[in-house]
């Protein structure tokens, strides 16, 4: 998609058929910082879905798909205009963790559902990846994704003959690129989702910092639009009601070639993520 064709209502047409907002709310509260993720949630999807979000990421680790229901619920908003992503964890079952995360929610379907680590062995991630298009095939799930998911990873996918995941969610951001599994992704019209987008606030890099100020922008919206323009679907946490709103603010302004380049040269590769990126999981 150009740059400038960008809004906050953009989508993405996903590999089952659905549309995906192109900015998400993330609601990994308690990871990399000390907070409670119950006394977050609430208000913060519902200041979220206030200013405009209408995609929520959640996950059964993050202990809060009670708190997500509730709040689409009190937002006012039809069910089928807010997307909700949640997650089985690696050593779940998956058809019972739809189940779970299905009551928590309070809701009919999920739209997209992900295996949130790939597990260990192959054949008991296909075993749980089969599991997954089961809950589809059952119109408990929408859409089937993986995250943290590497090029070997989908392979084994696509060799068993299984229909391919329509996201795989990794972390992305400059320091950690990714760039092998991005291209696979893309050459097999796989979305990417990128967690950890704006690096949990660590924004003092020089470049970063000269990028903003070039374009009168905070550092947090220059990682945003960095991820928009490399056609990521950028996931951003935030529990504070100016940072929910100024994260959307990041469509009246484009990174020029010159600025790509500059963020594209800060990859450092593996050496460079912040999170645990479980991407070689044998």
């Amino acid at each position: 998609m150009a740059a400038s064709a960008l809004t906050f209502q953009s989508t993405v047409k996903l590999l089952s058929g659905y549309e995906i907002p192109r900015l998400g709310f993330g609601v990994a509260y308690g990871f990399g910082k000390e907070e409670d993720p119950l006394e977050l949630t609430k208000p913060g999807v519902l200041e979220a879905l206030k200013v405009g979000y209408r995609h929520i990421d959640s996950a059964q680790l993050y202990r809060n798909e009670r708190e997500v229901g509730e709040a689409v619920r009190e937002s006012g908003l039809k069910r089928e205009d807010v997307f909700v992503t949640s997650k089985v964890p690696d050593e779940g079952e998956p058809l019972a963790s739809v189940d779970a995360s299905l009551k928590a929610l309070g809701f009919d379907y999920i739209d997209l559902y992900l295996i949130h680590s790939p597990p260990a062995g192959k054949e008991n991630r296909l075993t749980k990846y089969k599991a997954l298009l089961e809950a589809k095939r059952q119109g408990k799930v929408r859409t089937v994704g993986v995250s943290n998911y590497n090029i070997h990873h989908i392979e084994e996918i696509r060799e068993a003959g299984l229909e391919l995941p329509s996201v795989n969610q990794v972390e992305l951001h400059p320091f950690c690129q990714q760039r092998p599994i991005i291209e696979y992704c893309n050459k097999h019209n796989i979305a990417v989702e990128a967690y950890c987008p704006v690096i949990r606030g660590k924004l003092d890099d020089p470049v970063i910092v000269d990028i903003a100020k070039k374009h009168g922008k905070e550092p947090a919206q220059v990682l945003l639009r960095w991820s928009l323009q490399h056609d990521l679907i950028p996931l951003v946490r935030s529990s504070n009601p100016a940072r929910i709103l100024s994260n959307t603010q990041i469509y009246d302004f484009a990174l020029d070639e010159d600025d790509v380049k500059r963020l594209d040269a800060l990859d450092r590769g593996a050496e460079g993520a912040i999170s645990w990126n479980p991407i070689d999981v044998v």
